[in-house]
């Protein structure tokens, strides 16, 4: 049951080779995405916010401020890559990030708004991209291995339906 909780549509699962219809659906997901988080939180009081989606996890307010945290180090690691030959990246504490003031403090329609203003800088970018600008790399040191642009973006079009999901399925179980 945790597994189904923690993964609702299931655990990433990367493409295996970059293709034309793959970048469309990609960058489609990308830019839909803040619609679909606005959907997920539509008429939620503060009280059903602050439910954790499964046993140890975030709560709403947690995993919308997370996505905004993690798709903007998403977004910069792309300039990097665009800008830069192979740069190497800062990883960061996703779990201490949730847990720092900012995401208590600052209500959550700022970091929805975020979300829309970023994926629609996120999404022109993209769509301006040539192939020769999908292979390009950054470098995560927890591997030290090379991450092609079209790979990050195959992860981040999953990153954020999975965890509207979460929000979904909570809402679903608990009858909201």
């Amino acid at each position: 049951m945790e597994e189904s909780y923690r993964y609702p549509i299931g655990r990433f699962k990367p493409a295996e080779a970059f293709t034309p219809q793959n970048k469309m659906a990609w960058i489609g997901s990308i830019r839909s995405i803040p619609l679909l988080l606005d959907y997920c939180i539509e008429n939620m009081d503060e009280g059903q916010l602050l439910v954790p989606y499964r046993k140890d996890g975030w709560n709403t307010i947690q995993v919308i401020h997370h996505i905004a945290d993690s798709h903007m180090n998403a977004y910069i690691r792309m300039k990097l890559a665009l800008t830069e030959e192979a740069p190497v990246v800062k990883p960061y504490d996703e779990n201490l990030w949730a847990e720092l003031p900012d995401v208590f403090e600052v209500p959550l329609n700022v970091s929805v708004t975020l979300i829309h203003a970023l994926h629609r800088r996120w999404t022109a970018l993209m769509d301006a991209m040539t192939d020769q600008d999908w292979n390009k790399i950054y470098i995560h040191p927890a591997d030290g291995k090379g991450v092609p642009l079209w790979q990050m973006i195959n992860l981040y079009s999953w990153h954020g339906k999975h965890h509207a999901e979460q929000i979904l399925a909570l809402r679903k179980r608990k009858g909201w």
